[in-house]
């Protein structure tokens, strides 16, 4: 890794404006060793989660599509980080779309960002050689299983490569083998970071991803939209966990290998939009409409490998991380997305 010169790291976070890209951007500055280059193109993302962050002297945002090459020395806002003679600690990879609703209008972007993203990024790393820490998902197990056992990371998984959603899943298991190929010829120090279904304050509105929209239509009294039926299950882990855990599994000595990042808790959506509408005092309904190609059921994870290795489980209860969401989404809800 390259020497810290000077009292501050650099730090680069793709996707930084994103849902967990934000709520990393800020817990990285909240340690006060580190200074943040934030890189976001808005194609899923909004300004609103870093506009606290933007008079930060230790924090700037970057616009730019990281489907094309990205040189942090090339642009005058970022002098005082010094990178010329610093370069960049760490890298955080986390630009790719995710959008239920508009998954078919970003599927280029998508593909572009699981095969040239991947390569502008790592490129980055190998010039300055940082720490290289990419946000995988569970997708690249494949679908829930049968036997509903736990995913544990030695499973190979599978895919449907020609699927219409395989620009999604096959691209990130793509990603995989692009940063550990880079690991293997260019020597960089790769982390791979297999992320489950994670939800919390700045998720964006109507778009599909149920539980911000379960929030709002509670709120405003309208029915509750399950993409599937009764039997919807998957686990939910609070973003604040999950970023906890990226920036456990960046500090780890190197050679870890993939790890999941989750909770391997099962739950019924059904039961989650109840408590939705408990929690909200809210007279709303819930009811079931087709499923969303990008919004299926997946598996859960087995955390035995972060647990051992790492010393993380998730800590924020469903409870209060709904209630933690619910307040968000209160006092932000005039800002928050627009209708598609």
């Amino acid at each position: 890794m390259a020497d810290v010169i000077f009292e501050k790291k650099n730090v680069l976070v793709t996707g930084g404006a994103g849902f967990i890209g934000s709520h990393l951007c800020e817990a990285i500055l909240k340690t006060g060793t580190a200074r943040v280059i934030c890189v976001d193109n808005f194609v899923t993302s909004t300004e609103l989660n870093i506009n606290g962050m933007l008079a930060n002297q230790d924090f700037e945002f970057i616009r730019h599509d990281l489907n094309t090459p990205f040189d942090p020395e090339a642009f005058p806002e970022l002098t005082r980080f010094k990178i010329k003679f610093q370069g960049i600690q760490e890298v955080y990879h986390l630009a790719c779309p995710t959008s239920p609703k508009k998954f078919d209008q970003y599927k280029i972007q998508t593909l572009y960002a699981n095969s040239l993203g991947m390569k502008n990024a790592l490129d980055v790393a190998v010039r300055y050689k940082s720490k290289f820490l990419h946000a995988s998902t569970s997708v690249v197990y494949g679908s829930r299983p049968p036997d509903g056992h736990l995913f544990k990371e030695e499973e190979w998984g599978a895919q449907d490569v020609l699927s219409p959603r395989a620009c999604y899943d096959e691209g990130k298991r793509f990603a995989e083998t692009f940063a550990n190929t880079y690991a293997q010829v260019y020597g960089v120090d790769v982390r791979i970071a297999r992320i489950f279904r994670t939800y919390g304050p700045r998720m964006p509105l109507f778009d599909g991803q149920m539980i911000p929209d379960f929030i709002t239509n509670a709120l405003d009294g309208k029915d509750l939209e399950i993409y599937g039926d009764e039997t919807f299950k998957t686990s939910l882990c609070y973003v604040m966990d999950v970023v906890e855990a990226m920036m456990k599994l960046m500090a780890a000595p190197p050679g870890l290998g993939p790890v999941n990042i989750g909770s391997d808790l099962d739950l019924n959506l059904t039961d989650v939009a109840r408590r939705i509408i408990e929690l909200t005092g809210s007279s709303s309904k819930i009811t079931f409409k087709p499923s969303l190609l990008f919004m299926s059921q997946l598996g859960l994870p087995d955390l035995t490998k972060i647990k051992e290795k790492l010393g993380w489980i998730p800590l924020v209860t469903l409870e209060n991380g709904l209630k933690q969401a619910i307040d968000y989404t209160i006092s932000n809800k005039s800002l928050l997305g627009f209708r598609a």
